[in-house]
């Protein structure tokens, strides 16, 4: 284990994806290896990227990463995928649309299967974007699965969130009114060169007014991703951002709060885990028997399977 962990400290590319398949599986080999990796993590930047499926975040995302590159910085990327609920695979697509990126060694990307997960994340991300901190990435983008409203975990995992938009989808106002515009730090509409990207830009701004004062003014930024047009800008209304959580002292504050959803979330894993052993399930199928039947409630019978009795 050690000499595999200094092998990616090396930057052992080999040595990256095999750590990395043992933390998304829940190996216990991962946890150690986390465990030793985590205190050289929490250098690199993260910045989210989510919205409606059909909106180009992975080309986005592709773009975004060409101009970090082209500023000297190394890049990791990490693009969750929605498995099918009934086996839980996933096609992993994301790869073969970032195929060009491939060939650059400071660039690695990771494609993960939601599982399930909502808010857009798999519950691996987290401890996915640690270990490819800890390898050395100096910018890390995390793409969301693309579920929408709901998707609204990017906010806690990623010190900055791109909102990716794009005309001519529908109700506007209807799509982005809920809690996924209230986290957007940078709002980007793509395919701003087709009919309908004025009325957005507008539709955007005037919901943008409507949200309560954070300190910060999320900015509106035309991208036109298959051509390239745009990326600099969101890329230095990025930086902007990043400047501002800086200077304000929130970077601590959003560093802290990322702390305790993570640390929430894998207890809620570890508990579900401990309840749905064989003996849990035959427990549970005799609680739901007992609360159909109307012989129990349902709070009393979710106590009793926590209590174990």
């Amino acid at each position: 284990m050690a000499e595999l962990e200094q092998r990616l400290l090396a930057k052992d590319r080999r040595a990256l994806a095999r750590v990395l398949s043992w933390v998304e599986s829940g190996d216990q080999r991962g946890r150690e290896m986390l465990r030793a990796l985590y205190p050289r993590s929490g250098r690199a930047r993260t910045i989210g990227l989510t919205g409606s499926p059909g909106a180009g975040k992975s080309t986005v995302t592709n773009e975004l990463a060409k101009a970090f590159r082209q500023r000297g910085q190394s890049v990791g990327i990490v693009a969750i995928d929605p498995s099918s609920p009934y086996t839980m695979g996933a096609i992993l697509g994301d790869r073969v649309r970032m195929t060009e990126l491939y060939s650059d060694s400071d660039v690695f990307i990771r494609s993960l299967a939601s599982r399930g997960a909502l808010g857009g994340l798999s519950a691996a991300t987290q401890d996915v974007v640690h270990v490819l901190d800890a390898y050395g990435k100096d910018v890390i983008l995390i793409e969301t699965v693309g579920a929408g409203q709901d998707e609204v975990d990017i906010a806690g995992a990623a010190q900055t969130t791109v909102l990716v938009n794009t005309p001519n989808m529908g109700d506007e106002v209807q799509t982005l009114k809920a809690g996924i515009m209230e986290i957007a730090d940078v709002l980007a509409v793509n395919k701003s060169d087709l009919p309908g990207a004025d009325r957005m830009v507008s539709a955007l701004k005037a919901l943008l007014s409507l949200n309560p004062d954070r300190g910060w003014d999320p900015p509106v930024v035309r991208v036109v991703a298959t051509q390239g047009e745009g990326t600099e800008k969101l890329v230095d209304a990025c930086d902007a951002h990043f400047d501002e959580l800086q200077t304000s002292g929130r970077l601590e504050l959003a560093e802290l709060a990322r702390a305790r959803q993570q640390i929430t979330a894998l207890a809620r894993a570890n508990v579900l885990n401990q309840l749905h052993t064989a003996d849990g399930e035959e427990r549970l199928t005799m609680l739901a028997t007992e609360v159909a039947s109307r012989a129990s409630d349902p709070h009393s019978a979710a106590a009793a399977w926590l209590a174990g009795s």
